[in-house]
């Protein structure tokens, strides 16, 4: 209720200040339902395509056919079974993630959720999965952000993708620290306990679950998310996100 009268009140105010205006150059129209991103500026979206890692979902950049997995897929023990993403975490898409967890521009959200609909929705509908698992953030982390944004985003895909979204079969036990500074090892043991089964833990056993989350890179995250989830008897897990982090 909180966040949603914060979305309401922002996009009130930034409605009166800056009246249809891309939130992003500051300069084209722009409106609400878009997420106050204009069109020229929706044009910097990097969409994610083939070829791409069999596993993660990394893009690749060079011709190849055939299927494969990345060396970040090889050096860990990942537990979902693919994780797929919309677009590039770069430039102004990551920052405009950025702006929306961090500094409350939640106006953004129409924006980033439309991205991960796009791709996400073709592949999950009808596809047999049972519900989707935002990531859920520790209870001082959210109330200090005041929302999940991984629970936001799992709400409009599942409205889209007509999946029911189950917030009760995770919890985040440990106020892990940020992952964006982290590296690939420090990710990993960064998540280490981290997640918990929820109170109905017993609703998992023989179910296809779809973890969603914002940003993809190293899959620490969201491997924890599944592992628990694989634990308590999830039949698969898969993941998805808006953007996937490109590694060095």
């Amino acid at each position: 209720m909180l966040a949603n009268s914060l979305r309401k009140l922002g996009e009130t105010a930034l409605t009166f200040i800056y009246p249809d205006v891309c939130q992003v150059c500051n300069q084209a129209r722009a409106t609400a339902p878009g997420g106050y991103v204009c069109s020229e500026c929706w044009r910097q979206v990097r969409f994610i395509v083939p070829p791409m890692c069999d596993r993660c979902g990394l893009p690749f950049e060079g011709e190849i056919s055939d299927r494969f997995e990345c060396a970040n897929c090889r050096e860990l023990d990942l537990s979902f079974s693919t994780a797929r993403s919309a677009v590039a975490a770069k430039g102004m898409v990551l920052d405009v993630i950025h702006r929306w967890k961090y500094s409350g521009a939640l106006w953004f959200e129409p924006f980033l959720a439309g991205l991960l609909i796009r791709e996400a929705e073709p592949a999950l509908r009808d596809g047999g999965w049972d519900f989707i698992v935002p990531v859920p953030l520790h209870p001082v982390k959210q109330a200090e952000r005041e929302f999940n944004q991984a629970e936001h985003l799992a709400r409009h895909l599942g409205k889209a993708a007509q999946i029911p979204v189950q917030l009760n079969f995770l919890r985040r036990i440990n106020p892990t620290l940020t992952q964006t500074r982290l590296t690939r090892a420090e990710r990993t043991k960064n998540m280490t306990g981290a997640f918990a089964p929820g109170r109905d833990k017993a609703s998992i056993r023989g179910k296809r679950l779809v973890v969603v989350d914002d940003v993809l890179t190293t899959g620490a995250t969201t491997s924890a998310c599944a592992s628990v989830l694989r634990t308590c008897g999830a039949a698969e897990v898969c993941v998805w996100t808006v953007a996937r982090g490109l590694l060095d």
